[in-house]
């Protein structure tokens, strides 16, 4: 059995996977795959693992139809067409609950960066711009107190919760499909509306997955909606947001300020006006690299292979359907 690794996954991965007596193709150039060389690679293999945005549409699993499994090195899975793998009974795995704690920390942190003009200061002494005291000069607003709203309350969003309950006693309203009965025991957690969410909150953090109906979601009718003092969080995908329509409520104070690990288009440009804004704060999309989060991604990731390469139902699939019985 072989398998086409992406790229470099952690070496805990690497070697249960060898171990398993799976031989091992792998990507090391510093560059992204194009779809054409996927589909060679893959095709040469029996299994995929995929670490980083690869584009799995019906065309790759079509030309691949041959894959007894295809395992993410990610929770996240908007970059694959799970109803084309299903059609196709191709069992798709990723690796949930494992970054939560992870992604919300740097939720939390950008929040604060945000709200004290952080990185925009730290550039300033870089410039040799910190010159003199000015009592009213780079002011930044408090949180304690404030109202949390999450866009999308899981397993991430209640850590961030959970940080911001706990640190600055913030009240917490979120906006779901169903209830998070978990987060309003734990947190008086109120659940409202879209329109609601952007009206009441102080500090709005996006925890939801990307999809046909949050793309873009929050675009410039969302920002306008929003409290001029507000702040505005995303470290879910980049795709949420409309990173023009953010620009723009940000050079003219239609909200407060943002904090984003993941950007839209991503990898983002390094003329990207955000970069330099003082009510700004931009991460390289690093809300699970942790050394212990990447450990715990890449031996889920390996498990899932493993399974699907050996005929048995994946520790962790995107799409258990394929596994029910049609008799």
């Amino acid at each position: 059995m072989k398998v086409f690794i992406t790229r470099k996954i952690p070496d805990v991965g690497l070697k249960k996977i060898k171990d398993a007596g799976i031989e091992v193709i792998e990507w090391n150039e510093k560059r992204p795959l194009s779809q054409p060389e996927l589909i060679e690679y893959s095709k040469q293999c029996d299994a995929l693992l995929s670490a980083g945005i690869n584009n799995i549409d019906a065309f790759f699993l079509n030309e691949c139809k041959h894959l007894k499994v295809i395992s993410l090195h990610s929770v996240g899975y908007d970059n694959v067409d799970i109803a084309a793998a299903d059609a196709l009974k191709i069992p798709v795995g990723h690796t949930p609950g494992v970054l939560s704690g992870p992604t919300a920390d740097v939720a939390f942190l950008l929040m604060l960066a945000v709200s004290r003009k952080a990185f925009y200061m730290h550039n300033k002494i870089m410039k040799g711009e910190w010159l003199f005291f000015e009592p009213t000069a780079d002011l930044g607003i408090e949180i304690k107190g404030k109202t949390l709203g999450i866009f999308g309350l899981g397993n991430i969003g209640y850590e961030m919760a959970k940080r911001c309950v706990g640190a600055y006693g913030m009240k917490v309203i979120y906006h779901n499909r169903t209830h998070n009965l978990q987060a309003e025991k734990d947190f008086n957690a109120e659940m409202v509306s879209f329109d609601e969410l952007l009206k009441r909150s102080d500090v709005l953090s996006v925890h939801s997955n990307l999809s046909d109906e949050t793309k873009e979601k929050f675009d410039k009718s969302a920002f306008g909606k929003m409290k001029p003092s507000s702040i505005f969080i995303n470290t879910a995908r980049g795709g949420i947001h409309n990173e023009e329509d953010l620009i723009y409520a940000l050079q003219n104070g239609i909200i407060w300020g943002a904090g984003l690990d993941v950007t839209n288009p991503e990898p983002m440009r390094k003329d990207n006006p955000l970069l330099t804004m003082p009510n700004a704060a931009v991460l390289p999309h690093i809300g699970s690299a942790t050394v212990e989060t990447r450990n715990a991604m890449a031996n889920i990731a390996a498990d899932n292979l493993i399974a699907g390469l050996n005929g048995k139902r994946l520790p962790f699939p995107v799409n258990p359907e394929i596994y029910v019985s049609t008799n």
